[in-house]
C-alpha cells in the first residue's frame, strides 16, 4: 500500500457511545446546529430549491470557490430521493457519510459542509477547507550554501507531500492523531516501515495518546509534553524546518512528528551530539564536513567555558596568566570598579539584552541596532572604565560561539550555561568550574531520548557509531545505520558493492 495510514485518539478525545442522531427535521437540524456552535456569526445555512436539500457550514472554514463549483452548482436544479443519490452527484475527494451530530459538527469545524436532505438519518460531509497560509520559501533558521532550500509551512498536507518527493517508497508511514479537546489539532507521524523500530513508534504513541491538554497549538508545545524528562534545561528531541534533514533521519530510523499549523517537524530519538551537525556537513567532502563539525565543537567550549575560566584566573588564580599577559590584564582592569564576577555578570546580562531586542525588532532595524548598540555600549563602557577591554574580547568570542551551533534549542541552552558557571568560578575558581562540569555530565548521562541514551553513542560506547559523530569518515564507511534506533534493516546499501565501485 503506497499510502499507510492509521488513526487512533488521544483519551479524553474518543468518541462518546451514545451520540445525538440527525434530527429528522429541517428546523430542528438548523436549531441544533447553531447551538452546538453558540449561534455564530460565520455559520451559513443555504437552502437549495425545492429537493428538501439544506447546506450546513462555518463560512470561514471553507473555501467559497469550491462550494459553489463543487457543491451548489451541480444539485441546484435536481431532486433527489435520497442521500445516497446526492452523493453520487458530487465530484468532491474526501466525502463521507454521517449517522452522528456530535461527528457532523466536528466536519463542520474540521472544514467540511454539512448537506442535509430532510427526512433522512444521515448527512454527507464535503471537506472543501479554505487553504489559509503562506507559500513555501526558504529556511530562515537554519540556512544552508549547499543542499535544498526549501523549508516547511504550515500546512500538514504540503508538508507531508514535500517528505513524500523525497521518500518515494511505499513503506513510508503516516499515522494521523488528533489532539486538544478544544483544538482538535491535528498531526502525523511518519516513519518507514521495516527501518524504524516498531519499540520506539510504540512508545511514542503511547506517548501522545496519553497526553491530555484543552489546546496544543505549535509543535513546540508538544514536543515538551513528550519529552523524556521535561525538567532538563537541554532539548532531548530536534525541531527542524527543513524536510530534507527530516528524510535523512527517517532514512536512518528516527520518527518524525508533523503538527498542523506548525512549520517545525519534531525529530526523535535524538543525541546530543546531532545538535551540532547540519545537513551541510554531508553535502561536502569528508574532510571539510568533519572540520566544519570540529569547529562547532571548540565553538561550544569557548561559549560555555571561556568566560568562566577568564573569571576564575583574575580572581584566584593569576600563577597560570603568562606574565606579559598579566601586565596588560592589570593596566585594562586598573579603572574597573567592580569584581571580576560582577563585570563579566553585568556585560553577559548586557549583551542579552542586545540580542534579545535585536531579535524582536524588525529585522532590518533589529541587525542595525545589534551592531551598533553592541559597538556603543561597548566603547563607552571601557572609555568609562565600566569594563577592561580584554573582557569585551571574551563576551564576544562566546557570543560567536553560541551562534555558530545548528540548533537554536541548543544555542539558548549554552547561552544560559554561561551564568552558573561564572558564578561558580567567581566563588570557587577552576574547582567551581570543574564541580559544574563534572554536574553537567552527570545530568546528560542521565538523560535520554525516547528511552535511547541521549550521550551515545560515548555512552554506552558504540565504537560503530563513532565514524558519523565528531568525525565524519567517507560514505563507503557509514553504510551501517546508527545502533541507536535499533533499526530493523541495519544497512544503508551493500558495502562490498561500495568498495568495489571506489
Amino acid at each position: 500500500m503506497f499510502f499507510k495510514k492509521k488513526l487512533f485518539f488521544p483519551k479524553g478525545n474518543l468518541p462518546t457511545k451514545n451520540q445525538d442522531p440527525i434530527p429528522d427535521t429541517r428546523e430542528k437540524m438548523s436549531s441544533e446546529f447553531k447551538k452546538r456552535l453558540q449561534h455564530s456569526a460565520d455559520i451559513l445555512e443555504n437552502e437549495i430549491g425545492s429537493s428538501g436539500i439544506t447546506i450546513f457550514s462555518i463560512g470561514t472554514l471553507i473555501d467559497k470557490t469550491m462550494y459553489h463549483e463543487n457543491i451548489i452548482d451541480p444539485i441546484k436544479d435536481l431532486s433527489f430521493d435520497s442521500i445516497q443519490n446526492v452523493m453520487e452527484q458530487l465530484s468532491i475527494g474526501e466525502i463521507e457519510k454521517s449517522h452522528q451530530m456530535e461527528k457532523a459538527v466536528k466536519g463542520a469545524l474540521d472544514g467540511n459542509v454539512i448537506i442535509y436532505l430532510e427526512g433522512e438519518a444521515s448527512v454527507l460531509l464535503a471537506k472543501i477547507p479554505s487553504r489559509v497560509g503562506r507559500s513555501l520559501t526558504f529556511a530562515e533558521n537554519e540556512s544552508h550554501v549547499i543542499g535544498p532550500q526549501i523549508a516547511f509551512n504550515e500546512s500538514l498536507m504540503t508538508n507531508i507531500s514535500l517528505i513524500r518527493n523525497y521518500i518515494k517508497d511505499p513503506d513510508l508511514c503516516v499515522e494521523d492523531f488528533v489532539l486538544g479537546s478544544r483544538t482538535n489539532k491535528s498531526g502525523s507521524i511518519l516513519y518507514i516501515n521495516g527501518i524504524a523500530s516498531e519499540q520506539m513508534v510504540n512508545t511514542l504513541r503511547q506517548r501522545i495518546d496519553g497526553i491530555k491538554i484543552d489546546g496544543i497549538l505549535d509543535s513546540s508545545v508538544l514536543i515538551q509534553l513528550i519529552e523524556d524528562k521535561s525538567l532538563s534545561i537541554f532539548p532531548l528531541m530536534s525541531l527542524t524546518e527543513r524536510p530534507d534533514r527530516v528524510c535523512d533521519l527517517l532514512l536512518k530510523g528516527k520518527l518524525a512528528i508533523l503538527v498542523d499549523g506548525s512549520s517545525l517537524a519534531i525529530i526523535c530519538p535524538h543525541t546530543f551530539m546531532e545538535f551540532f551537525q547540519a545537513m551541510e556537513d554531508s553535502n561536502v567532502n569528508w574532510q571539510i564536513g568533519t572540520f566544519y563539525r570540529l569547529l562547532r565543537l571548540i565553538a561550544l567550549f569557548f561559549s560555555v567555558f571561556l568566560t568562566a575560566i577568564y573569571v576564575a584566573c583574575i580572581t584566584f588564580h593569576y600563577e597560570v596568566i603568562p606574565q606579559t599577559l598579566l601586565i596588560t590584564l592589570s593596566e585594562s582592569r586598573a579603572r574597573v570598579p567592580f569584581p571580576p564576577i560582577i563585570e563579566a555578570l553585568l556585560l553577559e546580562f548586557f549583551l542579552e539584552l542586545l540580542r534579545e531586542a535585536g531579535a524582536r525588532l524588525p529585522t532590518k532595524v533589529g541587525q542595525t541596532m545589534g551592531i551598533v548598540g553592541g559597538i556603543v555600549i561597548g566603547t563607552a563602557a571601557v572609555d568609562a572604565g565600566f569594563t577592561s577591554n580584554i573582557l569585551i574580547i571574551i563576551i564576544a568570542l562566546a557570543a560567536l560561539g553560541s551562534f555558530v551551533t545548528p540548533s537554536y534549542s541548543m544555542g539558548n541552552v549554552i547561552r544560559l550555561l554561561r551564568f552558573p558557571l561564572i558564578i561558580l568560578a567567581g566563588f570557587w575558581g577552576l574547582y567551581g568550574i570543574m564541580y559544574g562540569f563534572c554536574f553537567l555530565l552527570l545530568h546528560l548521562l542521565r538523560q535520554s531520548s525516547l528511552g535511547s541514551p541521549y550521550l551515545a553513542p560515548f555512552y554506552p560506547p558504540r565504537f560503530a557509531d563513532w565514524k558519523d559523530s565528531i568525525i565524519r569518515l567517507p560514505l563507503s564507511f557509514t553504510y551501517k545505520r546508527p545502533d541507536l534506533t535499533r533499526p530493523g534493516n541495519e544497512n544503508k546499501y551493500d558495502p562490498e558493492k561500495a568498495k568495489e565501485k571506489n
